[in-house]
């Protein structure tokens, strides 16, 4: 791809050696054979072997001819979502049959794919969040799934797309929704998974799945611990490091456990692609049992393989994680219903915020300018000086794209400033920053605070335990309005 982005062709050379074309037409027959054979087993619902333990009855049983002729049909079909550069899937997680509650989706993920740059956004969207749905009025957004099911049994995925679609005002092209059950089972497939825990986890209050309403009220919980590192985990370990939610420190929120689920996703998808599992047909059959059992989509066979060539080489450093919640910075507000209920609600009133993150997931800043930032470690804090709803978080999210470490933002008690001031708090000893800063705002740079300003600093920090000192307090005015162009694209 050249920087003019698009892509020049060239003829090669005839070759000096007779047997390199040969050589390389066998290479290539051989990658599709395995291709088509990996691709059509893995993912063809038509195949269901009883005789798990012979690869002939397994190899026997691949119904190849139509497939390939299936294929051959569809070579020149897009994704939807592939004219936009963005094909978006919904990844949905319930509890199933066996459980109580079990259509409510506690685990709610977008994931962005886009296929120009080979990058992925995985966005976590918490079960508590409030969305206007259509003849049911404001719902927590995990009981759309199963307020659908119980009218319209297999209605649920198509339904809690919809709904998504419509409140963050882009296309939900598919879902993928799957069960407890069958979560633990496909994992035990892969004989585990190896993930990282950042912080250890420990939770006395791990539900014991039978023992919901036992007497003897203990009895009810288990003790979980998960020691920080790198960790092998089977099925059942890996279910309940996504799911704990009363873990002590960081650990113990929705938000956590999001990051979590994330995680195990990631993980799942290296394992997959080891050869061991792609060549073993009992394993393959195997998941393809579970599959069909526990899993529900819309997506076609066609277009999973398509999903899979195109996923199977991102690596993680190309991989964006996000989780919406309610944080100092986050989008989300806790509230109380009149009913009681405990929900989340958008911190500006509206979904433009999360809107905003969800259209520019995929902007980043250039590599040298960002690398700068982070080397000097500036932190930043964000008031809005004017009326503009949601325009600290908007720029808050544009600089973090630029290696900013924004740790607080807020309104300015003074919302008339027509102009854009940076207030120095590091008296110039993070002055690369500063230009970067300065450059991409336009503001005007100020030394020293006003009296006004200290005192909404003195009146914020009350009760904080260890408030932080920013390097730079950046009040916004009119000329930072970025409703119709954020700071990285305004520059391109």
């Amino acid at each position: 791809m050249t920087e003019n982005n698009h892509i020049e062709y060239s003829i090669p050379e005839k070759s000096l050696n007779p047997e390199e074309p040969k050589k390389k037409s066998k290479k290539i027959a051989i990658s599709l054979v395995v291709f088509f054979i990996i691709a059509f087993v893995a993912f063809s619902n038509q195949v269901l072997t009883t005789d798990h333990s012979s690869t002939s009855s397994w190899l026997d049983r691949i119904p190849i001819i139509g497939h390939i002729k299936h294929l051959a049909e569809s070579a020149n079909k897009e994704l939807k979502g592939e004219d936009l550069d963005r094909i978006n899937i919904l990844l949905l997680g319930m509890g199933g049959k066996n459980h109580e509650g079990g259509y409510l989706t506690d685990t709610i993920i977008l994931a962005s794919i886009e296929p120009s740059t080979k990058k992925v956004s995985m966005i976590s969207i918490p079960r508590d969040m409030t969305i206007p749905v259509e003849d049911m009025g404001w719902r927590k957004i995990n009981n759309i799934n199963a307020y659908a099911e119980v009218n319209n049994p297999g209605s649920g995925g198509l339904a809690i797309s919809q709904a998504v679609s419509d409140t963050l005002n882009i296309p939900i092209d598919y879902y993928v929704r799957v069960d407890f059950e069958g979560f633990v089972n496909i994992i035990n497939e892969l004989d585990g998974v190896d993930v990282m825990v950042e912080n250890t986890l420990e939770d006395y209050r791990y539900p014991v799945m039978g023992n919901e309403d036992a007497e003897n009220y203990d009895s009810r919980f288990e003790h979980l611990y998960i020691e920080k590192g790198l960790q092998h985990m089977d099925g059942d370990l890996a279910l309940k490091y996504a799911r704990s939610r009363h873990a002590f420190g960081v650990e113990g929120s929705d938000f956590a456990r999001a990051k979590r689920q994330q995680k195990i996703i990631e993980a799942a998808k290296e394992k997959i692609l080891t050869f061991k599992l792609l060549f073993s047909p009992t394993k393959i059959t195997n998941i393809l049992d579970e599959f069909e059992e526990h899993v529900s989509t819309n997506l076609k066979v066609w277009e999973i393989v398509k999903l899979w060539d195109m996923l199977k080489n991102i690596g993680k450093e190309n991989i964006t994680n996000k989780v919406l919640d309610n944080s100092p910075n986050g989008l989300l507000l806790d509230a109380i219903t009149e009913e009681g209920a405990y929900i989340l609600t958008p911190r500006s009133g509206d979904y433009s915020e999360i809107q905003y993150l969800i259209n520019n997931v995929f902007s980043d800043a250039p590599p040298q300018l960002k690398n700068e930032v982070v080397e000097e470690k500036a932190t930043i804090e964000i008031r809005n000086g004017t009326w503009i709803n949601g325009l600290a978080s908007q720029i808050s999210l544009d600089l973090e794209r630029y290696g900013f470490d924004v740790i607080r933002i807020g309104n300015s008690s003074r919302q008339n400033f027509e102009k854009s001031v940076i207030y120095d708090l590091s008296f110039g000893e993070k002055n690369k920053s500063l230009n970067i800063l300065k450059e991409k705002t336009g503001a005007n740079i100020s030394l020293g605070l006003p009296d006004w300003l200290k005192e909404d600093i003195e009146k914020d920090l009350t009760g904080e335990t260890h408030p932080i000192q920013p390097d730079f307090i950046l009040i916004l005015g009119q000329d930072a309005d970025v409703t119709n162009s954020g700071i990285i694209n305004s520059e391109e």
